[in-house]
């Protein structure tokens, strides 16, 4: 039986891979331990798994609106969360991850927890990368769309150059971000110069990328040992109103979905649903110029809604959206994923980070369509949605979830694992 630390930092899509794995793993006879934010202590612990608190705590964020603001600012978003929020506290996650891997004999890092390749090494043990988005990739061969600079995607045409520029750009930049890794790296002694917002986070014995290859094909410069293993999915809600553990849906939306046609969802996953401005409004409006029902996932309790509209705080989607017709998201990749699984078109409305290169690689792939947050009306959303519906957008999402269905990211992640445990 080994040991093993999962590093983990973000929103349930950050979570939730982690802690699926670390519960099968733990019902193969390893003993788990989840590294993270205070304010999901009580969800991990929930399952029989092994907590330890690292900071920064997101939960604090709940509680400052202006840097919630700050944080889905639909370009400088990913400034501010890493440059000033998440890199200036990287001398306190190690010390708090430092303590959590006393004896352990694998650690399991996420490309946002900078502490971890440090920890690993002063610790001397072997560690594996985690990838949840393509991404942070970086890759030429399929660059990415940049919260920073989406217009940049239109460059992309004139050759892989122009990505790779930017890429050199990039690191330049990022390494200033990093100074407070650098300093901790100078004073524990390690000497390691990659940057650690790019090329650092990536361990030299490998990357579990927990994508599916119908989403993000390998490619040629990917790190070593990266091959897709597929989704890993978990959804349960945790505690709350509904218990512990609830995975089905409440009274009240059980009733809505049995009352009539498939309605569309509309949802901002589980951290942009903080800073939501007026998109439940404005798809509430879309929902009644189509004349269809919907449900809105808004985050908050639930409260009376109107025959064609359902509003909900939280449920779970492998519950919800085998039953609707279309999905209307943010595009977190824990959102992108489910969505896929269940063959569903949709529309994808990004609201910072990662999120545009996810909508834009599903609108590729003829699954959805891109609407960007400044122009999402009650009219556009209206107009996006019967096109994809009345196009060829619903057989292109049943077939790739047909593939998607095939694989158990899972099995393949935690096979991985003890692969490396016993070499």
């Amino acid at each position: 039986m080994a040991r093993i630390v999962l590093n983990t930092f973000g929103s349930f899509g950050d979570l939730h891979p982690y802690l699926a794995i670390a519960i099968e793993l733990q019902r193969r006879g390893h003993e788990c331990v989840v590294a993270t934010a205070e304010v999901y202590r009580q969800k991990v612990t929930a399952e029989g798994v092994g907590f330890a608190q690292v900071r920064p705590d997101v939960g604090e964020l709940l509680h400052q609106p202006e840097l919630i603001q700050k944080l889905w600012h639909p370009t400088r978003g990913t400034i501010y969360l890493l440059r000033d929020y998440i890199l200036p506290q990287v001398e306190n996650s190690f010390t708090d991850l430092d303590r959590a891997c006393v004896g352990a004999d694998l650690l399991l890092t996420h490309a946002a927890a900078y502490a971890g390749p440090i920890v690993a090494e002063i610790r001397k043990i072997p560690w594996l990368s985690v990838a949840l988005q393509p991404a942070i990739f970086f890759s030429a061969y399929d660059p990415a769309v940049v919260a920073m600079a989406p217009w940049t995607r239109h460059l992309y045409k004139l050759g892989r150059w122009t990505f790779a520029a930017m890429r050199k750009a990039a690191d330049r930049e990022t390494r200033r971000w990093a100074r407070p890794v650098f300093a901790l790296r100078k004073k524990l002694g390690v000497a390691n110069t990659d940057n650690p917002v790019m090329d650092g986070v990536f361990s030299p014995r490998g990357t579990l990328t927990l994508l599916s290859s119908a989403f993000a094909e390998p490619q040629p410069d990917w790190p070593v040992n990266s091959a897709p293993t597929g989704f890993v999915f978990y959804d349960k809600r945790g505690f709350g109103a509904a218990g512990w553990g609830a995975v089905g849906c409440s009274d009240g939306l059980q009733k809505f979905l049995a009352a009539g046609p498939p309605p569309i969802l509309f949802t901002l996953g589980s951290s942009a649903v903080t800073h939501p401005g007026t998109f439940y409004e404005e798809s509430a409006k879309a929902a009644e110029i189509l004349g269809m029902r919907a449900i809105l996932l808004t985050g908050l309790p639930s409260k009376p809604g109107t025959n064609l509209i359902h509003v909900e705080e939280y449920a779970p989607y492998s519950a919800i959206m085998p039953l609707v017709s279309a999905v209307v998201h943010q595009g977190g990749i824990g959102t992108v994923a489910q969505t896929l699984r269940a063959g569903k078109p949709m529309l994808v409305v990004p609201w910072a980070h990662d999120q545009p290169d996810n909508g834009y690689r599903l609108q590729r792939m003829g699954v959805g369509k891109v609407l960007p947050r400044n122009q999402y009306t009650g009219v556009s959303a209206a107009q996006a949605l019967k096109n994809l519906l009345s196009g060829g957008y619903t057989s292109r999402a049943a077939k790739i979830a047909s593939a998607i269905n095939q694989e158990d990211g899972l099995k393949a992640a935690c096979d991985r694992v003890e692969k490396l445990l016993k070499r």
